[in-house]
């Protein structure tokens, strides 16, 4: 039993509020210090390896924690930390344990809820996440990162409704409760009520409650309102009290990006933060991600090189720098997938990462027996699919036609004019003047999106309330209902879904320049997706030309042997595309002085 002098107490005052600054180098010494002096003294030994592993030292933190355990097997705040820290080496299967002890622990340990709920929802286990965040948000006694997971458990089990009347009624008991009252922001931001969302973000930011993760949550409901503006400045305070919050350094570099199209200046908050935490692998992961983004894909690769070529290298930084080898050197990206699946086996984003890159290097039967087996877990999402139907393509399977039949599942629709406008040129007109408004004439192209040399908006355009831009989404219901009825009802992955019932899951504008162009693509969390032509040039309806086809079956990774598209929709003022979301498709460039505009949603079915 140590013997907690008053020196002693004032050392570890001291070194909490160094961890607290980030000054983990000075923490290390002084810690180090009080463990020689007191080798049985459980706290420091925790904080050392806490602070050995903020320092890079993942197996030296593992040891230091193990001996704190072996003095005391049932400290709850060691059990935390150590499961914490297994869990970001891919080691769930001993993480999830120690974890679970912190929590039933006596006394209980609440902080190990939050790395739980959130592994489990990264792992794609929503309702373990409930389980675990549930009962402390339901009681008041989660601060705002465990609320952020039990609406995002709430989210992914198709229940955003739910929390967001959750957490109404969670405040309307206890008004003044910030937790609360931003758990309510983030499930209405979830739920598509931007407004009221960043209003309450804002009543909250005003009433003195600042914190990092508030403001990122008030700048993302500006960002889905457009109000791209005063969401960099509301980021700028973000990162100014938090720099390693790396969900808002990836927002700020975007909307930096969005401005001026420039890289360095995307990344130089991110910069300055890496200037003063060196070893925090998140935020090299968030800057090679903007890097990958903006098209230097051996940039971010290059930046995470010296983290993936270290034994111990965390399994998510190895995933991070195969997406980015993935564009240009398949057999990297592959060799990095299967280091990640030898630490975290049951990772389905690596075994992803594995499919994609043995399909570029010419590996489609070991990729399609990696596509079937995600499948069997998630068998909607329409990049496996995508996957699946290019390893068919490459081996001849004659499913791969079924699937992919172009001919009879990309359909063109010739809008009606809605009312009150009484023929389609008006009704477009207006439509055109209220979408160009939306797009800023000097803005860049999106980050993680497929257009190149254009805009895209922000919003969600389905809830807007511009007149012209509501008819036009309800002009949209009769040939998405003409759709479901045409390709009808069967077991493969379009038709087993089709009910009769949908509802948009996302609706955007682009606006393409001259030698603008979308690269191949699918939209992973769609079921049927949309290309709806308002403005074109006049050099897309001459016929001796390809430019601005829609084009289809080309696949947007590199593939051994390359891949070809297969089938072309040329564009047409008023016309409707609907297509299934697996399908590859991209469009070719076109040149003129004249802009590209569109609309497109994707349509989920509505249970």
């Amino acid at each position: 039993m140590v013997a907690m002098t008053p020196a002693l107490i004032d050392s570890m005052r001291r070194i909490s509020e160094l961890l607290r600054a980030g000054s983990f180098a000075s923490a290390h010494g002084q810690l180090e210090a009080i463990v020689a002096a007191n080798p049985d003294f459980v706290e420091a030994l925790r904080l050392l390896g806490g602070t050995k592993q903020a320092l890079g030292d993942p197996a030296a933190a593992e040891a230091l924690l193990r001996r704190a355990l072996e003095l005391d097997p049932n400290w709850t705040p060691t059990l935390a930390t150590l499961g914490e820290l297994l869990l970001g080496a891919g080691r769930a299967s001993e993480a999830e344990p120690l974890l679970q002890r912190a929590l039933a622990g006596s006394p209980p340990y609440p902080r190990a809820a939050l790395p739980l709920a959130r592994h489990y929802n990264d792992a794609g286990r929503p309702a373990e996440a409930l389980a675990i965040a549930g009962p402390l948000c339901l009681a008041g006694r989660a601060d705002a990162e465990l609320a952020t997971q039990h609406v995002t458990a709430l989210a992914a089990l198709g229940r955003q409704q739910e929390a967001v009347r959750v957490y109404r009624r969670i405040l309307a008991l206890t008004p003044d409760n910030p937790a609360a009252a931003h758990a309510l922001a983030m499930a209405l931001n979830m739920n598509g009520q931007h407004e009221e969302a960043g209003t309450i973000a804002h009543q909250v930011l005003t009433r003195g409650h600042r914190s990092a993760a508030l403001y990122n949550t008030y700048a993302r409901s500006l960002i889905a309102q457009g109000a791209l503006e005063r969401a960099e400045a509301v980021l700028r305070q973000c990162v100014a009290l938090e720099p390693r919050l790396a969900d808002a350094q990836s927002n700020l570099a975007q909307l930096v990006w969005l401005r001026s199209g420039d890289l360095t200046q995307a990344t130089a908050e991110l910069e300055r933060a890496l200037q003063r935490f060196d070893t925090d692998e998140t935020l090299w992961a968030a800057k090679a991600a903007i890097l990958q983004g903006g098209g230097d894909a051996r940039g971010a690769y290059a930046c995470l090189a010296p983290w993936a070529a270290r034994a111990q290298a965390p399994p998510a930084l190895l995933l991070r720098a195969g997406l980015a080898a993935l564009e240009f050197d398949p057999g990297t990206a592959l060799a990095l997938a299967e280091r990640a699946l030898r630490v975290v086996p049951a990772s389905a984003a690596a075994r992803t990462l594995r499919a994609a890159a043995q399909l570029g290097v010419g590996e489609a039967g070991a990729a399609l027996a990696d596509c079937e087996a995600l499948l069997a877990r998630a068998p909607d999402d329409q990049y496996l699919i995508a996957l699946q139907t290019t390893a068919w393509r490459l081996l001849g399977d004659e499913r791969y036609a079924r699937l992919c039949d172009y001919r009879h599942l990309v359909v063109p629709n010739q809008l009606e004019p809605p009312a009150p406008w009484q023929d389609l040129a008006s009704f477009l007109a207006d439509l055109s003047a209220s979408l160009n408004r939306l797009h800023d004439p000097r803005g860049h192209a999106l980050l993680f999106q497929s257009l190149r040399n254009g805009t895209e908006t922000t919003q969600d355009l389905s809830r807007s309330a511009d007149p012209a831009i509501r008819a036009l989404f309800a002009a949209f219901a009769a040939p998405i209902r003409h759709y479901l009825e045409h390709i009808g009802h069967g077991d493969d992955p379009l038709r087993r879904r089709n009910e009769g019932r949908w509802r948009f899951n996302g609706s955007w504008s682009v606006r393409l320049h001259s030698a603008g162009f979308h690269a191949n693509h699918t939209h992973p969390r769609g079921w049927i997706s949309s290309a709806c032509y308002i403005e074109l040039p006049d050099c897309m309806s001459d016929e001796r030309n390809d430019q601005g086809v829609l084009t289809f079956g080309e696949p947007g990774i590199a593939i051994t042997p390359r891949l070809g598209a297969e089938y072309s929709m040329r564009p047409q003022v008023g016309m409707l595309v609907l297509f299934p979301s697996y399908f590859w498709h991209g469009t070719v460039p076109f040149r003129s002085i004249h802009a590209r505009l569109t609309v497109a949603f994707d349509a989920v079915p509505e249970h």
